[in-house]
C-alpha cells in the first residue's frame, strides 16, 4: 500500500467548507454513474488505524451505526480498496458472501456494492463505495460505470490533495459529523413567488408561479389580471376578498384556489401572502409579497390514505416517522404526537426488538420490499410492509385475521403471497455493525497465538472501531493485576494499578471482581466514585473484566480522550467482546509458556558455546522459526579432533518434538564417531545408517568439514545438503558446489563422496541450513545466490558481525516458518585461543 496522508489532523482550520463540498460533490457523481441508491465516503483518521464515514448519499449515518469507524486492517471491502489501491466490485450478495463472509453473515441482504480508493499519486486519503439492489436485471457495474466510478474518486483524491497542500483540509476524527447528501429526486410540490401592487395591477412573478399558472415566463405580460384569467371564475370573488382582508390585516394565509391549466383541468394550490412593513415607502401598504404553492396530488392524496381503514406511514431515511393517518394511530394504540419525529422501535415497547429494526435495514440496505409479522400486546398479530426508495420508506399495517403459529418469533417475514405467516420463527438479529464487531475481532484473536499477538490484535480492532485513543491490558499474576500492554498511554501514567491487589478500592479491580464491565462516561463521574484517583489523560473509560472458564484473567482498559456515552448496544458488543478477549489471552499465556518450555529443551540440545581453536575462529547462531510453537531440528557443532577440527551443520526434517529428539541422537553420534577418528565419508554413512534405526521414517541432510588448520585443508562431504560458501582474503565469494550423497535415511547403502579444498589465510568458510535461504516463489539457485552476494559485500574483520549480517533480514521476518543454523569459520593461523 502506498504511504497513507492522512488529511485529518492536517490542517490549522477546525472546519473546511471547501472539503465538504468535495466530498457532497463527489458522493452524489459517484451515485449518478452508478445508478446506484447510496454511497459513501470513509477519510483516514489522523492516528491512520481507521476509515471514517465522512460523506453519506442515500443511507443516512444512523444507519451505518457501527460501521461509522472500520479498521483499516479489517476484512472488508472499503478497507481493502484503501489498503490495496484497487476497486473492489462485489456483483451481489453471493459474491459477497464468497469474498467477506464475515460481512454477508453481518449484512445477510440482497445488494451489490463497489468500493474504490481515493488518491492523489501515491498519496491515499480513504476509499468511497456505493451500493445498489442486487437482482437479476441487475449483474454489478458495467466497465463505463466502473471507470466512471474510478473518476470521481480519483477527482475527489485531488482535490483533497490540493487542499492540504493549502492547509485548507480541516480537522476531523472519529467525533467528525458526515457530510449528509440528499438523493435527487422528482420535487412533490412546487412554489412560485410574487410582488403584487394592488393600486396598479402590476404583478412581478417568478418563472415557477408561471409555470404554476400553465404558461411561459416569456408570455406573462406582468399583469395580475392575465394570471386571474386562470382562476375559476366561483373563486375570483374569493381571491379579490382575501387580497383586500390582507391589505388590512397585513396577512393572508393559506387561500386556497382552483387554477386551470392548458387542458382546462383544475389543480387546488395555495396562497400565502403579507403585506410588507415599511414605514418609509407609504407604497408598501398596497402591495401584496408571497407565495402560491402547488402541492400538486399531494392534499387529495393524504385526504384519500386517511379515508382508509388500514395504517398508512411514511418514514425519513433514518427511520423517523414523517407521516402516519388517523387509522395506524388506531391500529398501533399511539397519539399522532408520540409517532412523528420518532422511530417506530424507539415510540413502542413493543416494536423494540432488533429483529424489527433489522426489518426496516434490509429494506433500505437491499431497496426492496419486505413484509413481516408483529406481535402486539397482549396477543395480537399486525402484517407490516415496507416500501423503500431514495426518499425514504413508505409502510403499511394492518391487523392478521388469521391464526399465527404459536412458535413464530418476532420480525418473522411472510412466506408466500397467500399466507399471512411463516412456517418457522426469525431469530432476532443484532443490529448493524454489533455481530460484525464480534466476527472480526474473534477472527482476529483466533489467528493470534502469543501473548503479544493477541494484545495488538485486539488495539488494532477495539480502538478504531469504538472511538477509543488509548487502550491497556492487564493480567493477574499473585493475586495482583500487572500491566501487560498499553497502547496511546505514555511512560508511568498506569502505575496506579500496577501490583495493587485485587480487593483494592479501583474501578479496574472493581470491574475485574465483580465480573461486570464498568463503563464511565466522563472524568468527574469517576472521581465522584473514586476520589483521588490519579488522572491517567483520559475522559471516559470502558473497564472489562477478562473471565476465562469463572476465573479471573485480567482486565481490558478501553480509554477515550473527551467523555464519550456508552449505548446499550455498545456496552453489549463490548461485554461480549471482553469474554472472546479473555479466552485468547489465557490461550496465549499457556501457549506462550509451553514455548518458553520447548525452546529451553531445545536450546539445551545445542552446544552452549563452541570451543577456543588455535588458527580458527568460529561463530555459530541458531534462530527457531516465528510461526507456531514446533521446534525444529536444525543444528551445527564445532568438534575439535588432535591436530584437525570437525564443522558439522545439519537438519532433521520436520517442526516437532520427534525433530528436536532426533536431532539431539545424530548430533551425540557424530561426536562419537568424529572422537572414534572415523574419516569424514565414515561418519556421514554411519550417521546415515543409525537414522534409518532410529526412525526409518524421518530424513536428515548435513554438511561435514573436516579442516586441518596447519595444512589448511578442508576435506567436505554432504548429504543432502545446501552447498557451502568460501569468501576469499580478497573478497571473491563462491559456492562450494562439490558432488554429495542423498538424505541421511533414505538407503542404508548410499555412498557419501569427499571433497578436498586448500584454504588460504583469511578465508572464511560458511555452514547453514535451508531456513537461511528460502524464499517462496523462489528457486533454489537464487537463494544460495543472493546469501553468497550478501557474503561478499559484507566488509569487516569481526566473524560475529558477520553473522549477525548474514542474519539480519531472517531477523526482521515475522512470518518464517522454518528454523535456522548458520556456522561460520575464519581460517586465521595467526591468531590465539581466546
Amino acid at each position: 500500500m502506498a504511504a497513507a496522508s492522512y488529511p485529518f489532523g492536517a490542517a490549522s482550520v477546525s472546519e473546511s467548507p471547501e472539503r465538504d463540498d468535495a466530498l457532497a460533490g463527489a458522493v452524489s457523481r459517484a451515485v449518478e454513474v452508478t445508478g446506484a441508491h447510496a454511497g459513501s465516503v470513509f477519510l483516514v483518521s489522523s492516528d491512520g488505524r481507521s476509515l471514517v464515514l465522512t460523506a453519506a448519499a442515500g443511507t443516512p449515518p444512523s444507519l451505518l451505526g457501527g460501521w461509522r469507524r472500520i479498521p483499516v486492517n479489517s476484512h472488508i471491502p472499503v478497507a481493502e480498496a484503501f489498503r490495496s489501491g484497487r476497486m473492489v466490485h462485489l456483483t451481489d450478495a453471493d459474491e459477497t458472501m464468497r469474498r467477506f463472509p464475515q460481512l454477508a453473515v453481518a449484512l445477510p441482504y440482497a445488494f451489490g456494492s463497489a468500493s474504490v480508493p481515493v488518491r492523489a499519486g501515491k498519496d491515499s486519503f480513504g476509499a468511497m463505495a456505493v451500493v445498489w439492489t442486487a437482482g437479476r436485471e441487475r449483474a454489478g457495474l458495467s466497465k463505463t460505470q466502473r471507470r466512471l466510478l474510478r473518476s470521481a474518486a480519483d477527482r475527489l483524491g485531488a482535490t483533497l490533495a490540493e487542499l492540504r497542500a493549502r492547509r485548507a483540509l480541516g480537522e476531523g476524527d472519529a467525533r467528525t459529523v458526515p457530510v449528509v447528501v440528499p438523493v435527487l429526486s422528482a420535487p412533490v410540490a412546487r412554489v412560485g413567488l410574487f410582488d403584487w401592487n394592488l393600486d396598479t395591477g402590476a404583478l412581478t412573478a417568478d418563472d415557477e408561479l408561471c409555470a404554476i399558472f400553465g404558461m411561459a415566463p416569456r408570455e406573462f405580460d406582468g399583469r395580475a389580471a392575465t394570471l386571474a384569467a386562470r382562476i375559476d371564475p366561483a373563486d375570483l370573488a374569493g381571491f379579490r376578498s382575501a387580497a383586500r382582508t390582507a391589505v388590512e390585516e397585513g396577512y393572508v394565509l393559506a387561500h386556497c384556489l382552483r387554477v386551470r391549466d392548458a387542458g382546462a383541468a383544475h389543480r387546488v394550490v395555495e396562497l400565502w401572502g403579507r403585506v410588507p412593513e415599511s414605514p418609509d415607502d407609504p407604497r408598501a401598504s398596497s402591495h401584496l409579497v408571497g407565495a402560491v404553492l402547488d402541492s400538486g396530488a399531494g392534499m387529495a392524496a393524504v385526504a384519500a390514505i386517511e379515508r382508509l381503514s388500514d395504517g398508512f406511514f411514511a418514514l425519513s431515511p433514518d427511520g423517523q416517522v414523517t407521516y402516519a393517518n388517523h387509522s395506524l394511530e388506531q391500529l398501533l394504540r399511539v397519539r399522532h404526537d408520540e409517532l412523528i419525529g420518532r422511530r417506530l422501535w424507539d415510540a413502542l415497547p413493543w416494536l423494540a426488538d432488533p429483529a424489527y429494526e433489522d426489518r426496516y435495514r434490509a429494506a433500505m440496505v437491499s431497496q426492496q420490499p419486505v413484509s413481516f409479522l408483529v406481535r402486539r400486546p397482549p396477543d395480537e398479530w399486525l402484517v407490516f410492509s415496507l416500501h423503500p426508495g431514495a426518499q425514504g420508506m413508505t409502510g403499511w399495517a394492518a391487523p392478521v385475521r388469521q391464526p399465527v403459529p404459536a412458535e413464530t418469533g418476532p420480525g418473522a417475514p411472510l412466506a408466500a403471497e397467500d399466507s399471512p405467516v411463516s412456517p418457522s420463527p426469525l431469530p432476532a438479529r443484532p443490529r448493524l455493525g454489533a455481530l460484525y464487531r464480534v466476527l472480526q475481532l474473534g477472527s482476529a484473536l483466533t489467528e493470534a497465538v502469543t501473548v503479544h499477538e493477541v494484545c495488538d490484535a485486539v488495539a488494532e480492532q477495539l480502538l478504531p472501531a469504538f472511538g477509543g485513543q488509548k487502550l491497556a491490558i492487564s493480567v493477574v499474576e499473585e493475586q495482583g493485576l500487572h500491566l501487560l500492554a498499553r497502547r496511546g498511554y505514555p511512560e508511568g501514567s498506569l502505575t496506579w494499578f500496577e501490583g495493587r491487589p485485587l480487593h483494592a478500592r479501583l474501578p479496574v479491580t472493581d470491574a475485574l471482581t465483580s465480573g461486570a464491565p464498568l463503563f464511565v462516561e466522563s472524568r468527574q463521574k469517576l472521581l465522584d466514585t473514586y476520589p483521588g484517583l490519579p488522572a491517567d489523560g483520559a475522559a471516559a473509560w470502558a473497564f472489562l473484566p477478562l473471565i476465562a472458564s469463572d476465573r479471573p484473567v485480567g482486565a481490558c482498559i478501553l480509554g477515550f480522550d473527551d467523555a464519550h456515552r456508552f449505548p446499550d448496544e455498545e456496552r453489549g458488543v463490548l461485554t461480549a467482546l471482553g469474554g472472546l478477549i479473555a479466552q485468547a489471552l489465557e490461550r496465549a499465556r499457556l501457549y506462550d509458556a509451553e514455548f518458553a518450555l520447548a525452546r529451553g529443551l531445545q536450546t539445551a540440545l545445542l552446544p552452549q558455546r563452541l570451543p577456543a581453536l588455535p588458527d580458527i575462529r568460529v561463530t555459530g547462531r541458531y534462530l527457531p522459526g516465528t510461526r507456531g510453537m514446533d521446534i525444529g531440528g536444525d543444528w551445527y557443532d564445532v568438534i575439535p579432533t588432535g591436530e584437525e577440527v570437525a564443522l558439522i551443520v545439519g537438519d532433521v526434517e520436520g517442526h516437532n518434538v520427534a525433530a528436536a529428539a532426533t536431532m539431539g541422537q545424530l548430533r551425540s553420534a557424530v561426536r562419537a564417531f568424529v572422537t572414534a577418528g572415523h574419516e569424514p565419508s565414515d561418519v556421514i554413512a554411519s550417521t546415515n545408517r543409525l537414522l534409518l534405526d532410529l526412525d526409518p521414517e524421518l530424513l536428515a541432510s548435513c554438511c561435514y568439514v573436516r579442516f586441518h588448520p596447519g595444512s589448511g585443508i578442508a576435506r567436505m562431504v554432504r548429504a543432502g545438503h545446501c552447498p557451502p560458501l568460501l569468501r576469499r582474503p580478497d573478497g571473491r565469494t563462491e559456492v562450494l558446489d562439490f558432488p554429495g550423497g542423498p538424505l541421511l535415511g533414505v538407503e542404508a547403502t548410499s555412498d557419501y563422496p569427499e571433497a578436498e579444498l586448500r584454504l588460504r589465510p583469511g578465508a572464511v568458510l560458511a555452514l547453514y541450513t535451508d531456513g537461511l535461504i528460502e524464499r517462496r516463489d523462489a528457486d533454489i539457485g537464487s537463494d544460495i545466490d543472493r546469501l553468497r552476494a550478501s557474503l561478499a559485500d559484507t566488509s569487516g574483520d569481526s566473524l560475529e558481525d558477520l553473522a549477525d549480517t548474514l542474519l539480519r533480514e531472517a531477523r526482521r521476518s515475522p512470518d518464517r516458518e522454518d528454523d535456522i543454523a548458520l556456522l561460520l569459520t575464519q581460517y586465521a593461523p595467526s591468531c590465539v585461543p581466546q
